[in-house]
């Protein structure tokens, strides 16, 4: 817009020159047109504010009169006057201007006429001037709606990683609480349980008392190294150095064996290493089953068993206790505990499925299949 501008403001120059042999006038036209360029060059320095720029405009179009009045040949530098009009200007005012310079245009291409008045010089200047508005305001409210469906999308996005955050905030704290209930959890209330059966056989058998002592001790450093293991990064423990998952349910079921419990691992089937997700995962659901026997199956004998298939891992865990109906409402509202659900949760997380055997009196196999590949 800027170079037809000085393009249209040389030619009619040029025009005026060519057809008017330095006169009276010719002195003034020059002036003007130096004037008339340079206040279009200070235009847009000095029109940012409102106030500023439409005074800027009111001289520049007062400017370009006078010019239009002595050569009617600048009146086609009238087209950018328009376009900048319709850019500063509210709309009323804007609409007020575009009638102006289409007099003005109107008259001065009639004067320019070889044969009196023609008909398109009276049509033809505010055709073009109503085309031209009516595409600039059609412009301006597209540009309008755009940038209206970029702010949105731009809300939106804020929003959307709002919640993404609020989202991961809140599964990091359900993981936490697992890892929590599946550790430090699961290891207080054994030594809680030790400690007590300690109490009651200190005086009628001391050996007794004492090796549930010992094994309360043993838990107890073992839920300390879980906890600083837990503050560093939350692996277990157990699957340190490299340890497979088949190795460390090997040494947690010879920890969790007491007098009153036998926990028995069995490993079967071979294949490749298992992700380390799937590993913890395994590890913290093993821990949770065998946290429900202790606390509430009352059983003598626990078994585990992990086989190696080749797309997935399946972890066993049966028990000879008392059993306990899955489908009874108390169970499926959670009121049995956070183990069950919280196993469910990460069996999910990996893509795999849980599912609860048992019946009253015939103690509870909880199986958890989790593919190898775990989604990320």
């Amino acid at each position: 817009m800027h170079l037809a501008f000085f393009l249209l403001l040389a030619a009619s120059l040029a025009r005026f020159l060519l057809r008017h042999p330095w006169a009276e006038r010719g002195g003034w036209v020059v002036a003007l047109s130096a004037a008339l360029a340079l206040l279009y060059v200070l235009g847009p320095r000095t029109a940012a504010p409102a106030r500023r720029g439409r005074m800027w405009l009111v001289a520049v179009v007062a400017v370009w009169m006078v010019l239009v009045v002595l050569a009617p040949s600048f009146a086609l530098c009238a087209v950018p006057l328009l376009y900048t009009g319709l850019r500063i200007l509210p709309p009323r005012a804007a609409l007020v201007l575009v009638a102006l310079l289409t007099v003005f245009v109107v008259v001065a291409l009639q004067k320019l006429a070889d044969s009196g008045v023609d008909p398109i010089l009276l049509v033809a200047p505010p055709a073009t001037a109503a085309i031209a508005t009516a595409v600039f305001v059609h412009a301006q409210r597209q540009a309008d709606r755009q940038r209206a469906l970029i702010g949105d999308l731009l809300r939106t996005r804020r929003e959307l990683a709002a919640t993404e955050r609020r989202e991961g905030t809140l599964a990091e704290r359900q993981r936490l609480s697992m890892e929590i209930h599946d550790t430090l959890a699961q290891g207080l209330s054994s030594q809680r349980m030790l400690l007590q059966a300690a109490d009651r056989t200190w005086d009628g058998d001391p050996a007794t008392a004492r090796r549930h002592v010992r094994t309360a001790a043993s838990i107890a450093e073992h839920n300390l190294a879980e906890a600083r293991r837990f503050v560093h990064d939350l692996a277990p423990a157990d699957l340190a150095e490299g340890v497979g998952p088949a190795q460390a349910l090997r040494a947690l079921a010879a920890r969790e064996t007491t007098a009153e419990l036998d926990v028995r691992f069995h490993a079967e089937g071979e294949g490749g290493p298992v992700p380390d997700r799937v590993a913890s995962a395994l590890l913290r659901i093993a821990q949770g089953a065998l946290a429900n026997v202790r606390e509430h199956a009352g059983a003598t004998t626990a078994a585990m068993t992990l086989t190696r298939l080749d797309d997935q891992v399946v972890l066993d865990v049966a028990d000879d206790g008392r059993g306990f109906d899955p489908s009874a409402a108390s169970w499926a509202e959670g009121v049995r505990g956070h183990g069950l659900p919280a196993m469910r949760a990460r069996v999910a997380a990996l893509g795999g499925t849980l599912t609860v055997e048992s019946a009253p009196g015939e103690g509870t196999v909880v199986s958890a299949s989790v593919p190898v590949e775990a989604p990320r």
